[in-house]
């Protein structure tokens, strides 16, 4: 676990740095990956390129360096939220309207929160510093034990439950059939495996396959089904709003929440695309038509 003590320390260094000195560190970053290294440049070009035809190379360009600017920042602010305090946590990241969540909460509702790798959501963890109720943080497990330890750290230290994620549905369930109202927060724009190409949507101007997991566990549960929007103030800051998908899931068509969630985040992304994470290998997976 050597890996573990020297990302916490490392986290601590940063947490003890001032704000100016931490963003200059992350400048730094920004130089040696992008223009070192080049980190994933191939494949945040090409998602660009096909996500957004329209703009001309220079525009995508642009939002590229954006991006691994905003993806260094982020890098910085994940390990200095390892440290902060809970009045620090609490201000990093706002929520601006939990009433809606605490509300269905209150009516003893269970809230499935869906959200994507967008702005940093790793900070949506001080969510229980607003909540009345048990927030789960699902997740799903991390090759590294050192990695995996730190995140599970990091994401329960405002008081979120981590839930793996085969252990979800069956957790959801017992709290439901208890009466135990509870939060669970779900990434939901990962790419599925390949056993997994149920669903296929537009998305980014492309036929992109969904997960539907998070889907069918609301519509058993006829749980609220919210969706996290959020906004980069500026450096260190950000605001998130809940947006209402449907109240009564299990009334809801099938697929139908998957694709509202979907649109919203696209819409999310096509406003300010620099603050979506373009670097992973998102549509690896190629639709195979059947006549």
């Amino acid at each position: 676990m050597t890996g573990y003590y020297l990302l916490r320390i490392l986290s601590w260094l940063i947490y003890k740095m001032p704000w100016r000195v931490r963003y200059v560190l992350s400048d730094i970053f920004f130089a040696i990956i992008y223009y070192i290294v080049g980190y994933r440049r191939k494949v945040v070009y090409l998602n660009l390129a096909n996500s957004f035809p329209e703009k001309t190379q220079k525009e995508r360009e642009l939002i590229a360096k954006k991006f691994y600017r905003h993806i260094c920042d982020s890098f910085i602010e994940t390990l200095y939220f390892d440290r902060v305090s809970f009045a620090e946590g609490k201000n990093c990241l706002k929520f601006m309207n939990p009433e809606l969540l605490n509300g269905y909460l209150g009516q003893g509702r269970q809230v499935l929160t869906f959200f994507g790798h967008y702005n940093n959501w790793e900070w949506f963890c001080n969510l229980p510093l607003y909540a009345t109720h048990r927030c789960y943080a699902v997740y799903k497990k991390i090759k590294s034990k050192a990695i995996d330890r730190f995140y599970i750290n990091l994401r329960s230290r405002f008081g979120a439950v981590p839930l793996e994620r085969a252990d979800t549905f069956r957790q959801l369930m017992s709290d439901h059939q208890q009466g135990i109202p509870s939060m669970s927060a779900f990434l939901f724009d990962q790419t599925p495996r390949s056993t997994e190409l149920h669903h296929w949507v537009t998305f980014l101007n492309q036929d992109t396959p969904v997960i539907l997991g998070a889907e069918k566990m609301a519509q058993k549960l006829d749980a609220v089904v919210l969706f996290l929007f959020s906004r980069k103030i500026k450096r260190g800051y950000y605001e998130t709003e809940f947006q209402l998908v449907t109240d009564h899931a299990g009334a809801c068509p099938k697929f139908e929440i998957t694709g509202k969630c979907n649109h919203m985040l696209e819409q999310q992304i096509i406003e300010h695309p620099e603050f979506w994470l373009w670097s992973h290998k998102r549509w690896k997976h190629k639709r195979v038509v059947t006549e």
